[in-house]
């Protein structure tokens, strides 16, 4: 018995790396003719295009790893039920769990791998594409933070500090923009309670402005409406919004506990439960895929043909409902715990309960 199980976790293992090498091929082709002109323009070497690539296939196979364990396991019994050996090792009195328990294991195992690249790997060659991308060839340097609530930007002239309600719309909340001297001696301060901006500029509403007249005055002046011809536009603004996914699954964790208000925490509580559930969610789409290859075999005599169209459905449908998930928890709408879980209980359960029936057939 402990060759069978060798025999059938060697052939879920190279069917694992045959698909893995499939997939990271056809999108580092693809992702290389979205970008390439973008390192072309900024002038940037081809070592420094290669690094970049070489860089993102860590990501590249965590943002996949669930698909392929998916698949590899699925193709494995596929394999094994076109050649005829899973019947005859059902015909020799092999229970079906015995012939899926190597793919389960291999499945556990390759996500252990996965949580050990998020903890000591994906951070640092995350970090490095981001610098290259949006820095190097972008050209976009960091220029504000968020803290409390509230985000603050350093443009040409000035700062600004503001509260963004909803980042979708040009709409800020306690806006403030202040101008500094060459001695960093404040020169103007724009204050107001609203402030939306369109092509025609920056619309404030309830608002002051006070101007530095002589080194010890400044004088107040308030009004309901103006427009100021601010040099920054909102797009302008660059908070690196990647900065979660440069952090391993220790510093998110401990993320969780330096915030300082209620929203801060539920995201960081949403980022870590949500890199934990989605290296996890090959188990239980794998959980499921393996009954649905079963099932199209008895039913229609298919296999391959059925289960892997199948299967790639399956797990887009779950990557779907996973990030609608996120997105809830993120607003507080749902536990987070309840976001990076609800997929797995329900796919997991789902999948054992047909996976027992068809073992029990």
């Amino acid at each position: 018995m402990i060759l069978l199980n060798r025999y059938i976790f060697s052939q879920f293992a190279r069917t694992f790396f045959v698909v893995a090498a499939a997939f990271l091929s056809l999108y580092i082709l693809i992702d290389f003719f979205e970008k390439i002109d973008n390192f072309m323009e900024a002038g940037k070497s081809f070592g420094l295009i290669l690094q970049f690539f070489l860089l993102s296939i860590p990501f590249i196979i965590d943002m996949l790893g669930p698909i392929l364990i998916l698949l590899a396991g699925v193709i494995s019994l596929g394999v094994l039920s076109h050649n005829n050996e899973l019947t005859a090792m059902m015909a020799g009195g092999i229970h079906m769990r015995t012939i899926v328990n190597p793919i389960l294991m291999g499945a556990l195992i390759f996500t252990m791998l996965f949580l050990a690249m998020a903890q000591w790997v994906l951070p640092r060659t995350i970090a490095a594409t981001n610098a290259i991308w949006y820095e190097d060839v972008k050209g976009m340097v960091p220029l504000g933070i968020f803290r409390n609530g509230r985000y603050y930007y350093k443009g040409k002239e000035g700062f600004y500090s503001f509260a963004r309600p909803w980042p979708d719309k040009n709409i800020f909340i306690d806006f403030s923009y202040s101008s500094w001297s060459s001695d960093h001696k404040l020169k103007t301060l724009v204050a107001a309670q609203k402030a939306e901006w369109d092509e025609k500029g920056w619309h404030l509403s309830n608002g002051q402005v006070q101007t530095n007249i002589n080194p010890n005055d400044y004088n107040t002046r308030i009004f309901a409406q103006q427009t100021f011809p601010f040099p920054e536009r909102p797009e302008s603004f660059f908070v690196p919004k990647y900065q979660s996914a440069e952090l391993s699954l220790t510093q998110l964790f401990q993320e969780m506990f330096k915030q300082d208000t209620h929203s801060e925490t539920v995201v960081a509580r949403t980022n870590f439960y949500s890199r934990i559930s989605y290296t996890l969610l090959g188990i239980p789409l794998l959980f499921l895929g393996l009954p649905v290859l079963l099932i199209s075999y008895k039913k229609w005599g298919k296999d391959l043909s059925v289960a892997i169209p199948a299967s790639c459905g399956m797990a887009f449908l779950a990557w779907g409902v996973w990030g609608a998930l996120q997105s809830l928890a993120k607003v507080d709408y749902l536990s987070p715990i309840l976001a990076g879980s609800l997929i797995h209980i329900i796919f997991g359960i789902s999948g054992f309960l047909l996976l027992h029936k068809q073992g029990n057939q």
